[in-house]
């Protein structure tokens, strides 16, 4: 299996693919990660001129993201074959990954990744194209183990609130919200997802938080999502970018204790010693684990 490249993906912002103004600018905006879409956020009758409004950005556009993605429709349209196609021929080597929408089974992924595997070898590509996913019908979620498995190709997971809530018949008014329930509603799809995508070694992401004015519930609602396992959220608006970059970000604090934790555990082995007190807190081989995980997200984002 092809090792799977280390990506940032605090926020990742949706870009609509049929405008040059808003692709152009998104391209110079400081976040991780970028997607242009051909699904949702494109009219039916502007899907097929959107693609090469997406190549010639992807091309002529100066990309500050880390990553650029491109948001394809599903297997199940008119569109899905060729929107891979026209956007893979046309900027293949400056397209990071592509990102599959309302996957149900793990054969709509190895679709998508078995035409990336012929497209790679046809135009001499030098860089793999990932794939990310959205798990957003509840045909996707009862298979969401095998779809994590499915491909070495496969990047992230994505919880697709919007679409999962209508696939459900879920009683809510905007896509993100929690409605009438009292506790968290989204808490058994997103652990679910969580742990499907972390046993597969692939990055679960949370999904779009419609009402962008309400920063303090998308606030949540991302905290939410960290404290599962989560990497990141989407963001619909750029108002969106710094709340979703903070949250999934360790603070200063954080980074500073577990790498003091990690030196001091260090020394510990090199004593013969399994267990130690460091400032009041007992570490030991299993917290060490949890004092890693902040120590690489600090190194991945280059904090």
């Amino acid at each position: 299996m092809s090792p799977r490249p280390a990506r940032a993906r605090r926020c990742q912002l949706s870009v609509p693919g049929s405008s040059e103004k808003m692709m152009t600018k998104a391209s110079a905006l400081e976040l991780d990660h970028v997607f242009l879409d051909l699904e949702d956020a494109v009219a039916p009758n502007a899907k097929v001129g959107a693609r090469s409004m997406i190549v010639n950005a992807l091309n002529n556009l100066k990309w500050t993201p880390q990553t650029v993605c491109v948001r394809i429709n599903d297997v199940q349209t008119q569109w899905c074959h060729d929107d891979i196609i026209e956007v893979v021929t046309g900027a293949g080597e400056n397209l990071d990954t592509i990102m599959l929408t309302k996957a149900k089974s793990a054969a709509d992924v190895r679709f998508v990744h078995l035409m990336l595997d012929q497209l790679e070898q046809k135009l001499g590509l030098k860089r793999r194209i990932g794939i990310e996913c959205l798990i957003e019908e509840v045909e996707g979620m009862m298979n969401v183990e095998e779809i994590a498995a499915c491909s070495d190709r496969l990047e992230c997971l994505v919880f697709g609130m919007g679409d999962y809530s209508a696939s459900q018949h879920m009683q809510l008014t905007s896509v993100g919200s929690t409605g009438r329930y009292p506790a968290d509603i989204w808490h058994y799809p997103r652990y679910k997802m969580t742990i499907a995508c972390r046993a597969n070694g692939i990055d679960p992401v949370d999904g779009p938080y419609a009402n962008f004015k309400n920063s303090e519930g998308f606030r949540r609602e991302a905290e939410r999502a960290h404290v599962l396992g989560m990497v990141g959220k989407w963001a619909i608006h750029p108002s969106q970018i710094d709340i979703a970059q903070d949250v999934f970000c360790p603070s200063a604090e954080d980074i500073a204790t577990a790498r003091k934790q990690m030196q001091a555990y260090d020394q510990a082995l090199a004593d013969g010693l399994g267990a130690i007190n460091v400032d009041g807190v007992m570490v030991d081989a299993a917290s060490i684990r949890i004092v890693q995980n902040t120590i690489d997200r600090a190194n991945l984002i280059g904090v």
